[in-house]
C-alpha cells in the first residue's frame, strides 16, 4: 500500500517532466536530492496556478499579433481603385503611385501614357479661397467718412416706447450729417448662410448742418454697432446698423421758436441699412438709408417741450484700412 502511490507519483512526473534527461540515480545524486519527489508536490501545489498564467500569456500574445499587425496597404479595399486594377504591376507596389496613376488618367507601366478608361471617382477641384476674409477679419480697424442728405421728416418710429403722440410736427427740418469714424471689426467672418457675417464697432465726432429748420448745426459724438452680412466670394456686403450719442445743438426753444428744440444738450439715435462695396482690402465705399432722431430725451419739460427732430434720407461713406495688410490665407 505504500509503494503504490510512489509508482503512480513517478508516472505523473514523466508525463509532466521529462526527468528521463536526467542522470540514471539522480533521485540518489548529491546536488539532486529527491527531484520527483519535489516536483510533484509543486505540481499538485501550483500546477493549475501555472496553467491560468500561461493561458493567459498566450491570450495576450495572440491578441498582440493580431491587432498590432500594420494596416493593409491603404486603398486595398473591395471598394478601392487599387483593389478594382486587374492590370496591376507586381514591380509597381507603392499605393502612392497607384493613386496618382488613377488619379491623373495615365498607366505608369505604359511608356506613353495612354489614358485609362477606368477612372474610378473625378477629382474635385479645389475652391477659390474667399477674398473677404483678408477685408473682414479680427480686430482689424479702418477710418470711415460719412454723409447724408436727411430731409424726410416722419413721426419719431419708437413713439409707442415712450407713451408719445405719433404724429408729425409742423416745423419740418433737413439734416445733413458729417461723420468721422474708428471702426474696429470684433470677429473674423462666421455664420450660417444668409447670417454669415462679423461684427463692427465705430467711435465717431460729427458735425451736422442743418439748412432747413429753426437752428442751424449740431456736434455730437456718437458710438455704434454694424452687422456686416458677406456673401462668400462678393464684393457687395449688405449690412444693418445702430449709433447712439450725445451732442450739443443751438435750441431756438428757449427764444420762442415754437417746435424748436427745447436745450442745447441733446441726444442722437441712428438707425441705417445700406450696402459697402470693396475695390480691396484697403478701400471702399457704401450707401445706404438712415434715420436720425435728435431730441433732449424730456430734459428741458416741463418748462419748454421736447419736439425733437426725425428726418431719413441716403447716406454715403469712404472707408479706409488703418495699419499694414492682413497677411494672406493663401500664405
Amino acid at each position: 500500500m505504500v509503494s503504490t502511490p510512489r509508482v503512480v507519483l513517478a508516472k505523473q512526473t514523466t508525463y509532466v517532466c521529462p526527468l528521463e534527461a536526467l542522470p540514471t540515480g539522480t533521485s540518489n545524486h548529491p546536488e539532486f536530492p529527491d527531484i520527483q519527489k519535489v516536483w510533484s508536490s509543486w505540481e499538485r501545489t501550483h500546477g493549475s496556478f501555472a496553467m491560468r498564467i500561461a493561458v493567459l500569456l498566450w491570450c495576450a500574445l495572440c491578441s498582440l499579433v493580431f491587432f498590432g499587425a500594420p494596416p493593409s496597404t491603404s486603398g486595398q479595399g473591395p471598394d478601392s481603385p487599387l483593389a478594382s486594377d486587374p492590370n496591376r504591376s507586381a514591380k509597381d507596389g507603392s499605393p502612392r503611385r497607384k493613386q496618382l496613376y488613377l488619379l491623373d488618367g495615365s498607366d505608369p507601366d505604359s511608356t506613353k501614357g495612354v489614358p485609362t478608361s477606368f477612372a474610378i471617382r473625378p477629382v474635385r477641384k479645389p475652391q477659390r479661397p474667399d477674398f473677404n476674409r483678408d477685408i473682414y477679419y479680427k480686430n482689424k480697424l479702418e477710418r470711415s467718412v460719412e454723409t447724408g442728405w436727411l430731409p424726410i421728416n416722419v413721426p419719431f418710429v419708437f413713439d409707442f416706447l415712450v407713451g408719445s403722440r405719433y404724429n408729425e410736427w409742423p416745423l419740418h427740418y433737413t439734416l445733413v450729417p458729417n461723420i468721422a469714424s474708428i471702426r474696429w471689426q470684433l470677429d473674423n467672418i462666421w455664420g450660417w448662410k444668409m447670417f454669415r457675417g462679423n461684427t463692427d464697432f465705430s467711435f465717431s465726432g460729427s458735425y451736422t448742418a442743418i439748412p432747413r429748420g429753426a437752428e442751424t448745426r449740431y456736434f455730437a459724438f456718437d458710438y455704434g454697432i454694424r452687422r456686416n452680412f458677406i456673401p462668400p466670394h462678393s464684393r457687395v456686403v449688405p449690412y444693418v446698423e445702430g449709433r447712439g450719442g450725445i451732442g450739443n445743438i443751438n435750441a431756438k426753444g428757449p427764444r420762442g421758436v415754437y417746435y424748436a428744440q427745447g436745450q442745447d444738450m441733446t441726444f442722437t439715435l441712428m438707425v441705417g441699412s445700406g450696402a459697402r462695396y470693396n475695390f480691396s482690402p484697403r478701400y471702399g465705399v457704401s450707401a445706404g438709408v438712415t434715420y436720425m432722431h435728435v431730441s433732449n430725451f424730456y430734459l428741458s419739460e416741463p418748462r419748454y417741450e421736447d419736439f425733437g427732430i426725425n428726418v431719413y434720407g441716403p447716406m454715403v461713406g469712404v472707408y479706409i484700412r488703418l495699419g499694414k495688410e492682413k497677411e494672406s490665407v493663401l500664405r
